[in-house]
């Protein structure tokens, strides 16, 4: 029922797998090493202008401004940092999910082919087991097809929740500069 060809195409499936999970895996390491270099370069940056504003100063009103300005800068970057973390592991996300329906596509259809070659060899009055095997493939194949579905749904309203709630983020820090303006 099961031969050596078979098992010699189910490794090289999940050596295949396991390549691909590895190679997401270091490029998007490297993503969030670049991302956090260009945060420190940036910070480092963002800390000699303020020191020379701070330098610069000869009115104490200009210093008792400060704290506000680096204070909505500083939330600007780390919202700014946040949402490209958040892109960054969205994406991972995304990559290892395409990974994992396509494996366990394969499965369900490996296991499939497998009942049915089974079926095909099995000794006559096995007709009920056979069908109870086929049964149980059906099914689980439809409760993992439904699994499916709910986490897609529950991802996709976890990433709109946390896209709103950086949004509201930017918006709270740009406003009271709005109010001042005003």
């Amino acid at each position: 029922m099961y031969n050596a060809s078979q098992f010699a195409d189910f490794n090289k499936a999940n050596v295949a797998q396991a390549t691909k999970l590895a190679a997401i895996a270091l490029e998007n390491v490297e993503k969030v090493m670049t991302l956090n270099l260009n945060a420190a370069k940036a910070a480092f940056a963002q800390g000699v202008e303020n020191a020379s504003a701070v330098a610069a100063i000869k009115d104490p009103q200009d210093l008792a401004a400060l704290p506000t300005k680096y204070a909505e800068a500083s939330v600007q970057s780390v919202v700014g940092y946040s949402r490209s973390l958040y892109e960054i592991s969205s994406q991972v996300q995304a990559q290892f999910s395409a990974i994992a329906e396509e494996a366990l596509a394969g499965y369900t259809k490996g296991l499939a082919s497998w009942v049915e070659k089974a079926s095909q060899s099995a000794p006559a009055g096995s007709e009920a087991a056979i069908n109870a095997m086929k049964s149980t493939v059906a099914a689980t194949s439809a409760a993992l097809d439904q699994f499916q579905k709910a986490s897609k749904q529950v991802v996709s309203f976890a990433d709109a929740s946390v896209r709103a709630a950086a949004d509201n983020a930017s918006t709270a820090s740009i406003a009271p500069k709005a109010r001042k303006v005003a």
